[in-house]
């Protein structure tokens, strides 16, 4: 559960060992509006059976709890307080804990104790429970009203069209991406389904773009996926991603990843020019960095299917990506050098990382700089390029400090295969200089002391 924020509004004070000596019970703590006032009782207003506090506990998973509730310890809800000879209260395993490391004293005033007995404060444990448990109740009944009003929303999705239709969807967005329980009422009850169907050719992008803002945020079973995958409907996500806002372009692509870990999904589905133009445009948006991670990641995904790697060159990818990497966050910087060494797989990817004319500067830099995979995945960029052009791309490398860098990478803790690697594009550097005139032009020398 999240670290507690103290409560202003829900804070309890003067409980019997919570801090000024005065005990508190249950009434006055009502009376006074402590527990939110109403007449609960033990259980949390009507509940027939008892509730187990650990599982509310979990289940409310609150950020904001009253101090009191809270132990000093752990900082987490206590389910068992007890207090010690200094009116200072504790869940029981963790006093208990702290008493087994040797610990004869109080954890919050560190007086030593002067009898080690372990008092159950029920006064306490009474008001975390009838807290816990109104809390409880609530979400419940929240739950329960939202399952209904999907349900109902669900229904008049199916009679109504033009603002009124809009207006529903809106509502159902709403209701869907606050409440776990109206997400599973609307697959259950076939939503999956009946969202995709209102996607196609003619659909605006008012309906659209709030339709995959619900489908984003449901489990989708395997034949709303296959019904999504459909080229008309594939195509209307495609026009909503390259005309909407950045939130609703960010939900395509997460809609996109979803129906690419479908078992049935089909490489042609994302073959297509619009699609790829669409996805580096998110990418390339430089007033909304929040694309690039969501636009990167699909990029990636789709880059595994080797028959869309050429159409990914020809749209002007590489050279994009290598004038957006100095400006990535490191996450960013490592899918971008993914997509460029799956790139430099295929003829086409090789050539345009030799004819950009930052390939090599830009490659050199990020060795040894972020992570073990991005050396890894520059040095294969560096390897692919090199090799395809030994004499004049090497010559370029090593006046770009590459040999300085390489022989970093070999003293290094990086893995065998990875030094290996540097040792070959080393060697591969070298064969146009003698070894004076290669250790002098590279300036080893300082990096070999």
């Amino acid at each position: 559960m999240p670290m507690f924020q103290p409560s202003k509004k829900d804070s309890i004070v003067g409980l019997e060992g919570g801090g000024d000596g005065r005990i508190l019970d249950l009434d006055t703590a009502v009376k006074d509006g402590v527990l939110g006032g109403g007449a609960g009782g033990g259980y949390g207003g009507g509940v027939g059976e008892k509730l187990d506090l650990k599982k509310m506990i979990e289940e409310l998973n609150l950020a904001e709890i009253p101090s009191v509730f809270i132990c000093p310890i752990s900082l987490e809800p206590m389910q068992d307080p007890v207090t010690l000879c200094t009116g200072q209260t504790y869940e029981r395993s963790n006093i208990l804990k702290w008493f087994s490391l040797g610990h004869y004293t109080c954890p919050t005033t560190m007086q030593e104790l002067w009898d080690d007995t372990v008092t159950p404060n029920k006064t306490l444990y009474h008001l975390t429970y009838t807290w816990f448990s109104q809390k409880y109740v609530q979400m419940k009944k929240r739950s329960e009203d939202a399952q209904g009003r999907a349900s109902e929303l669900l229904t008049t999705l199916k009679k109504v069209k033009g603002q009124a239709r809009i207006q529903t969807l809106k509502e159902l967005q709403q209701v869907v991406a606050n409440h776990s329980t109206a997400r599973k009422t609307v697959v259950e009850e076939g939503g999956g389904v009946l969202l995709s169907s209102l996607l196609g050719p003619f659909t605006s992008y008012a309906v659209g773009s709030e339709v995959i803002a619900i489908l984003v945020n449901l489990t989708l079973s395997s034949e709303s996926k296959t019904n999504l995958m459909q080229p008309a409907k594939i195509s209307s996500i495609v026009d909503i991603l390259n005309e909407g806002s950045i939130e609703t372009k960010v939900n395509c692509v997460r809609l996109i990843e979803t129906l690419m870990e479908e078992k049935d999904f089909r490489t042609e589905i994302v073959s297509s020019h619009s699609l790829l133009v669409a996805l580096m445009r998110l990418v390339r948006d430089k007033r909304h960095p929040n694309g690039h991670l969501p636009g990167l990641g699909l990029l990636k995904l789709i880059c595994t299917h080797k028959q869309v790697r050429s159409l990914i060159v020809s749209i002007g990818a590489i050279p994009q990506l290598l004038e957006l990497i100095p400006t990535l966050n490191q996450d960013c910087v490592e899918l971008a050098l993914f997509v460029l060494d799956i790139l430099s797989s295929v003829p086409e990817g090789r050539q345009a990382l030799k004819d950009c004319a930052n390939t090599i500067p830009t490659m050199v830099k990020l060795l040894m700089r972020i992570s073990e995979s991005c050396t890894d995945y520059a040095l294969s960029i560096l390897w692919s390029v090199c090799k395809l052009s030994p004499e004049e791309c090497s010559l370029i490398a090593v006046d770009a400090g590459l040999a300085a860098k390489l022989l970093l990478v070999i003293q290094s803790g990086c893995g065998p295969v990875l030094k290996q690697r540097a040792a070959e594009l080393l060697k591969l550097c070298s064969l146009n200089y003698s070894d004076t005139i290669f250790i002098s032009k590279c300036k080893l020398t300082r990096t070999i002391h």
